[in-house]
């Protein structure tokens, strides 16, 4: 293959790319609203959010406690986050002597409390681990912040009335990753500005 058919090619998943942000944005942006609103709620009240996903999923939700934890891109003080996927010893024990389903419902049952967040990100919505991390969030009365795609699967039928779901409506795994991380910016930028309105970005 040439590399101009490569170029094309290149271009043409940019376009993809593109159109599909521009296809879901009204669709979305008031579900990420209002889940922005509820996490400052959360971090107001001394509270901190959970993440959890796997695969592509498992680095967004890394990524997310990561630019809470230390900033995204102003400077301002360090925000409560703690991504489920990143303690391995933790991983391995529970999937080992329970199920690889509980390695996240486990850790939610240990360090989360009332009034924390759980995001959790499935771009099927049937990842079994993850909907069973929502189960135990809904135990312990938090509130589930939901990043999924195509229908919504399981996770989509399991949410109380209380909890936001952000639905990618599309059957390209792909593009649901690239809309998910664009959501995921929107909550960074977001929770920024609505909690330290006074910090110049």
């Amino acid at each position: 293959m040439s590399t101009n058919n490569i170029s094309d090619n290149v271009k043409s998943l940019f376009d993809k790319s593109i159109q599909t942000k521009q296809d879901v944005k009204e669709i979305l942006a008031e579900p990420i609203a209002l889940a922005i609103n509820a996490m400052v709620g959360a971090l107001k009240n001394g509270n901190k959010i959970l993440s959890c996903g796997n695969g592509g999923s498992a680095a967004d939700a890394q990524h997310f406690a990561a630019e809470l934890v230390c900033r995204f891109e102003k400077e301002r003080p360090a925000l409560a986050a703690i991504a489920l996927t990143v303690d391995t010893s933790a991983l391995t024990a529970i999937s080992n002597d329970y199920h690889y389903d509980e390695i996240f419902a486990r850790q939610v049952d240990a360090l989360a409390k009332n009034g924390d967040v759980l995001l959790a990100i499935s771009t099927s919505g049937f990842s079994p681990n993850v909907v069973r991390a929502i189960e135990q969030a809904h135990e312990q009365s938090m509130l589930v912040v939901a990043l999924t795609g195509r229908d919504g699967g399981k996770v989509a039928n399991i949410l109380n009335d209380k909890d936001i779901e952000i639905r990618v409506p599309s059957e390209s795994t792909a593009r649901i990753q690239e809309v998910h991380l664009l959501s995921i910016h929107c909550l960074c930028d977001q929770i920024d500005h609505v909690l330290f309105p006074e910090e110049e970005c």
